[in-house]
């Protein structure tokens, strides 16, 4: 009989050993298969909740089919101190292991609120964007000029006291030093004061990442480190011959290309033009550097340039002066401080607006006429509009 008995008990045992095993197969399948998420959710972890809180969150979305396996398996994998409070992007279909893994990798929120700060060459403005977590691209919700007398949007106010709202800076390419320094100072999620303006086209125009309370001479010095790393790198890969003998004579040049074009294609041209005049010993004559030399780089002229200005005498009057003008006349984008050390190889000399927004080229100066002509034909005919 107590055969019988241990022979019942060893069978019972080895049966239940074969159902813990067969759940515990099925619940690692569970844990690793995709999830029922039908389309990509913005997950938002509050500072302080915990895995019971954020499964109780991912159920109501129908992010996962079962909250303890979610828990348990966190806790398997000894993750389960290692939280992180921000909105995170879970995609479409994914498992209880890769969120997870997305809510304790760490890092910056990964979607949610963005705070850009456009810093423009005519105008700046602060834009609050939401993350549309089905299409991964955020869609603008506000807007607002920081130095502007309107009121400031109620949800950008809402937006800085979010802990895990992203703040990036937008610096456009051709904007003055000046400019930045003036755009920072009218900016409240950052800290600190800028001593000394920087020089001009010491910082590289680019997108930042920053945190709230960032300190704005810390930011200053990043951008004039990352220009300088721009500098150096085309220096050393500049073509031979060139009538400019130091980097930061190729700065000056590039600052001219970056506020003479907004076209990307044309910036070779554009630099063979001046490049070509340089080596000939003709005077530039650009109107960006006759501006700069009325305004200082700050802020925009908001006219035409007077016959009077163009004939006077000033170190940025590239009219009047031989060669380049003492300093940049804005910071220039890494496109153009390439296309100043490897222009083109072009016989251009001349060039002037061709009504597209781009500019027509020539090499003598009756063609340089003819072009002329066409331009202010379509000038008078977009002022008879």
């Amino acid at each position: 009989m107590w055969r019988s008995i241990a022979s019942n008990a060893l069978t019972l045992f080895i049966v239940i050993l074969i159902a813990v095993a067969g759940f515990i197969g099925w619940a690692q399948s569970q844990y690793r298969t995709s999830g029922p998420l039908a389309g990509a959710i913005c997950l938002r972890v509050d500072s302080g909740s915990n895995f019971t809180k954020v499964s109780e969150s991912l159920l109501a979305q129908e992010a996962i089919s079962n909250g303890m396996l979610f828990r348990v398996g966190a806790d398997y994998e000894e993750k389960t101190q290692a939280l992180k409070a921000g909105s995170f992007l879970v995609p479409e279909g994914a498992s209880m292991q890769e969120i997870v893994d997305i809510v304790t990798r760490g890092g910056q929120s990964t979607c949610g609120t963005e705070v850009v700060y456009r810093i423009g060459v005519v105008s700046s403005q602060i834009q609050l964007r939401e993350l549309d977590p089905t299409t991964n691209a955020y869609v603008l919700a506000t807007a607002f000029d920081p130095k502007s007398e309107e009121e400031v949007p109620a949800a950008y106010k809402e937006a800085l006291g979010d802990s895990d709202v992203r703040y990036r800076l937008a610096m456009a390419e051709g904007v003055t030093s000046w400019q930045v320094v003036d755009a920072l100072n009218n900016v409240d999620f950052l800290s600190g004061t800028i001593e000394e303006l920087p020089a001009e086209g010491a910082l590289a125009p680019d997108s930042y990442e920053v945190r709230a309370g960032a300190d704005r001479a810390a930011l200053v010095a990043q951008m004039e480190e990352r220009q300088a790393a721009i500098l150096a790198e085309a220096w050393s890969n500049r073509a031979s011959g060139l009538p400019i003998e130091t980097p930061e004579e190729a700065l000056i040049l590039a600052s001219i290309i970056e506020k003479e074009t907004g076209v990307a294609e044309e910036r070779g041209q554009v630099a063979s033009v001046f490049t070509n005049r340089l080596d000939t010993g003709m005077r530039l004559q650009t109107d960006p550097t006759v501006i700069y030399g009325i305004t200082n780089g700050q802020g925009v002229l908001g006219r035409g340039l007077r016959q009077s200005e163009l004939r006077r005498a000033t170190p940025y009057n590239t009219y009047v002066i031989e060669g380049l003008p003492p300093t940049p006349i804005a910071n220039p984008g890494r496109a153009s401080i390439e296309a100043a050390v490897n222009p083109d190889s072009t016989e251009f000399i001349f060039f002037v607006a061709d009504g597209t927004g781009g500019h027509a080229f020539a090499k003598t100066l009756d063609e340089h006429n003819r072009n002329v002509a066409k331009w202010r034909e379509i000038e008078a005919q977009r002022t008879n509009q």
